[in-house]
């Protein structure tokens, strides 16, 4: 095969990767695919994806290849979470700054006149050996820089560790315009989800950014399990979890045509307030009846049926919207869905959105030990919870837990 043959099919399989990126919605979803199909072109065993958030770089996702090989089957590495500040010490910081892209040839050979120095902490705890390595930075048209790519260890056909070629230069710049531009799409779909979650806590105060960001959060780890448990391909799964994490950040945006009078109670609801607070899920429902979009559709299910229980006595139940007065929703009493009726993504965000509510501290109430909430879980699978879903909750808690710790209140 030739080389211009090789340069084809480069090509082209950037250009696969960018209608990937271009399809996402979800800036999350979006990064954490970024920085695969960026390790993917340039055939890279590892790499780091990191957000600029005022003076500081935040990483986003790292994968390692090398080390995701000695988990089980399914398994995840640790969810990442820091951030540093941004000045010219660090390689990805001076990257930043000077807007300049940097390949390294070797990560712990770097020139002494180089102001920046490579941080082996990750390789230390790890046993890892970061060899080549490139930051590139992602820069908008306006010259704004939102982030830095880190990818590492270019590999050759033979999986040897090789330096980063002019060509793959080359190939992860056009593919970083690519990342930057699909980010900034993806951050107006994050603000416009944030601005409906922020006009629902002027009735609701808790449901806060760090809430939703949770609940999102811990129903992707859920669904990723299950869809490798059922054998569910890549571009399916990633189209569903892209759709999943907007709405189970929208689950309870019915809550906006509730009373604040009756959510900002500091107790517990009489069972009239209750039944009053119950037409959130239809609300809900209603913002999304349209269904123009897969995100759409989920969104629907989501507010609609989160509430919904695998033994049949949760609500709204059996209710069709077309004949709901949309002027007045009430939440009448009927007979409720029941296991696989109700939908998989509803499913998943009931086990997601009890486990941070149990967690949490309300109003109303303290927040439970972690054992306690534990319990609950078990206690209800089969009864509020499907329990497939709830042996998958059990197996991903560990990232869970990483999650929870990202995200505090």
């Amino acid at each position: 095969m030739d080389i211009s043959s090789v340069s084809d099919q480069k090509l082209r399989s950037i250009i696969e990767s960018e209608k990937i990126l271009n399809e996402i919605q979800d800036v999350d979803v979006m990064l954490e695919r970024a920085l695969y199909e960026s390790c993917r072109i340039v055939n890279a065993d590892a790499g780091s994806i990191y957000i600029i958030e005022g003076d500081r770089l935040f990483i986003k996702y790292a994968i390692n290849e090398t080390e995701r090989k000695k988990l089980a089957p399914g398994q995840k590495l640790p969810y990442q979470n820091f951030s540093f500040p941004i000045n010219e010490k660090s390689v990805n910081g001076f990257c930043a700054i000077t807007k300049q892209v940097i390949n390294l040839e070797d990560a712990y050979d770097i020139s002494s006149d180089a102001p920046y120095i490579f941080n082996k902490t990750s390789d230390n705890l790890t046993g890892y050996r970061t060899r080549s390595m490139v930051s590139l930075p992602l820069v908008n048209q306006d010259g704004v820089a939102l982030g830095v790519l880190q990818i590492i260890n270019a590999q050759n056909d033979d999986g040897e560790i090789v330096s980063f070629s002019e060509e793959a230069i080359f190939y992860l710049q056009r593919f970083a315009a690519t990342v930057t531009q699909a980010l900034e799409r993806a951050n107006l779909t994050r603000e416009m989800v944030y601005r409906m979650i922020h006009m629902v806590s002027f009735r609701d105060p808790k449901e806060t950014g760090a809430h939703v960001n949770r609940v999102s959060s811990y129903a992707v780890e859920i669904y990723d399990r299950y869809a490798f448990n059922h054998g569910i391909s890549d571009l399916e799964a990633n189209h569903y979890r892209d759709s999943l994490k907007i709405a189970a950040m929208l689950h309870d945006v019915g809550k906006i045509g509730i009373s604040d009078i009756i959510l900002k109670k500091p107790g517990r609801f009489t069972p009239e307030e209750f039944n009053i607070v119950k037409a959130h899920t239809i609300i809900g429902a209603l913002l999304f009846k349209s269904k123009h979009s897969p995100i759409d559709i989920m969104a629907n299910d989501v507010a609609f049926r989160h509430h919904e229980r695998w033994d049949g006595t949760g609500y709204p139940g059996k209710i069709d919207l077309s004949v709901v007065d949309e002027t007045c929703p009430v939440a009448v009493p009927c007979e409720g869905l029941k296991g696989t009726e109700i939908p998989l993504a509803a499913r998943i965000v009931a086990v997601a959105d009890v486990y941070d509510a149990l967690s949490s501290e309300r109003v109303y109430k303290e927040a439970w030990n972690e054992e306690a909430v534990l319990q609950e879980i078990r206690n209800q699978s089969g009864k509020q919870f499907d329990p497939e879903l709830i042996d998958i909750f059990f197996s991903v808690l560990p990232r869970i837990k990483q999650i929870q710790s990202a995200f505090i209140s």
